[in-house]
């Protein structure tokens, strides 16, 4: 599991897009479990880490999109 001592979303969905499944720890948001290099909503959390995590997944879409294109 990796730390991430502050919240970096580009960098986050860097580590994600490499490794596909596992777990990260943010600081702030806690463990958040990631499968098949998309990040998994918790079946109950605070609305800060459902943010996060929709924006983490929107980031990852985005950077699979511009790899396709190119």
């Amino acid at each position: 599991m990796r730390r991430f001592p502050i919240y970096a979303p580009k960098i986050i969905t860097k580590h994600v897009r490499i490794f596909v499944n596992g777990a990260i720890w943010v600081k702030d948001l806690g463990v958040i479990h990631f499968k098949q290099g998309r990040f998994i909503l918790p079946k109950c959390s605070v609305p800060t880490v459902k943010r996060a995590i929709t924006e983490m997944n929107h980031l990852i879409i985005e950077e699979n999109q511009q790899f396709r294109t190119c």
